[in-house]
């Protein structure tokens, strides 16, 4: 007997994910809206993520396997197979909000000209102790339309679309290493209306093998692919093997560290100020990268009082 088709596909690549995957799992079998199927597209895992997924018994998990091929192909293929109009991306080790699934689905179906919505998103560290709440800069769909193209609008973990709008838009770009999400929103907004919730659905846990990086921390010439990509809404094959070349070169765990740590300091900074744990982050960075006189800067900016450096980042953020 067919079963018969859910009204959302929660789609999760996986990849060496066995530290959290389980938390993960849990999160999205325990959503008060239950009408779902778990697609999990395991790309490739060489530790014991698949034995954890399997080792749960319920019929809405739908696992399938791939040879290692990235994101952006375990997004594509997760899309060709799932059964549901309504897509739930989620990654495998963040958590779903027991309500998440409910509010973005009675969303889409009492607003049928919007084709995503995404939401606010809670940061934790590898401690899972609580960094910030991330707000994205535009909720409204006007505000994200008027937002500049360097702005990446939504949490790609937190959103939920239209299978087809995503499909027409072209899928995930396989040339778009480390941002194969913000590319297609480029796309998918001039297919209809979109919106962020101004509610926090899901925690994102931030650890040096997260695509999560300081932009400061990439290199100048995957900085200038990558926005010139965006500013276009394309980018080649040749571009692409040139970012991973890039990422090849940062693929270790000296620059991980780096970049966690940066992340860490600057939203104990910008977005949940509390000067000591910034000033704790930004010695590692300086152990890490001596030469690196931003760090010595931000150092010293952490003495101002919370306003200024307020004041000072929203000026900044700005003139980007």
């Amino acid at each position: 007997m067919k079963m018969a088709e859910p009204k959302i596909t929660v789609l999760m690549p996986a990849y060496n994910a066995a530290g959290y995957i389980e938390e993960a799992i849990r999160s999205v079998l325990e959503q008060t809206f239950t009408d779902f199927e778990l697609l999990i597209v395991n790309d490739g895992s060489t530790d014991n993520t698949e034995a954890i997924i399997r080792s749960f018994n319920d019929d809405r998990i739908i696992l399938t396997s791939q040879k290692k091929s990235g994101i952006a192909a375990a997004l594509n293929k997760g899309l060709s197979i799932a059964r549901a109009a309504i897509i739930a991306r989620f990654d495998a080790d963040d958590i779903c909000y027991p309500n998440r699934l409910a509010l973005q689905y009675d969303f889409l179906n009492t607003h049928p000209d919007h084709v995503i919505v995404g939401c606010d998103a809670d940061y934790y560290d590898m401690q899972d102790e609580f960094v910030f709440t991330y707000r994205p800069p535009g909720h409204t769909d006007e505000e994200i339309r008027s937002l500049y193209f360097y702005h990446c609008p939504f949490v790609h973990s937190g959103v939920m679309y239209r299978r087809q709008v995503i499909l027409d838009a072209g899928g995930y770009d396989l040339n778009a290493h480390a941002f194969e999400d913000h590319l297609l929103w480029s796309k998918v907004i001039k297919l209809g209306l979109a919106c962020n919730l101004s509610s926090t659905l899901i925690r994102v846990r931030l650890h040096t093998g997260s695509v999560t990086m300081d932009e400061k921390w990439r290199t100048k010439t995957f900085c200038k692919i990558k926005y010139g990509a965006l500013q276009k809404g394309s980018i080649s094959k040749q571009e692409g093997d040139i970012l991973q070349l890039q990422l090849g070169i940062q693929e270790n765990e000296k620059t991980k560290q780096g970049a966690y740590y940066a992340v860490l300091a600057k939203k104990f900074l910008w977005d949940n100020h509390q000067p000591l744990k910034a000033r704790m982050n930004l010695k590692k960075i300086i152990r890490i990268k001596p030469m690196d006189i931003r760090s010595y800067l931000l150092y010293a900016l952490s003495f101002m009082p919370g306003g200024f450096i307020k004041k000072f980042y929203s000026t900044f953020s700005q003139t980007k």
